[in-house]
């Protein structure tokens, strides 16, 4: 059973920072991308982050490049989402997922993240 777990949401001022995890099991690990999502309130989800396990690559949608990094750490199946300056447009809840080119096939449950001006 596919199971991604994200965690290390929660409340921060703008200019902060958090780190966010997401645990996977149930799928070769390292040969599937894995992405960042969110959704804000009111709005659709957009990619966020995806990292290519197969070239190193890493992707990113252009409002958080330089803010945000996404990186793994294989032994553990886990990647991350180191997020720095954070504004308050970054509030949303923010989910990882799995698939092939970075097209989610399977999803985490979210973790919010609030952003106070």
């Amino acid at each position: 059973e596919v199971q991604l777990v994200e965690s290390g949401g929660g409340l921060v001022q703008a200019g902060g920072s958090l780190r966010l995890s997401c645990a996977a099991s149930g799928f070769t690990f390292d040969d599937t991308p894995i992405g960042w999502f969110r959704q804000a309130p009111g709005r659709d989800r957009e990619g966020v982050a995806c990292i290519v396990f197969s070239d190193g690559s890493t992707h990113y949608t252009d409002s958080v490049k330089g803010r945000f990094t996404i990186s793994s750490d294989n032994a553990k199946n886990t990647v991350y989402l180191q997020m720095n300056s954070l504004e308050p447009e970054d509030t949303a809840v923010y989910y990882c997922a799995a698939g092939r080119n970075c097209v989610p096939a399977f999803w985490g449950q979210g973790t919010h993240v609030t952003v106070s001006s």
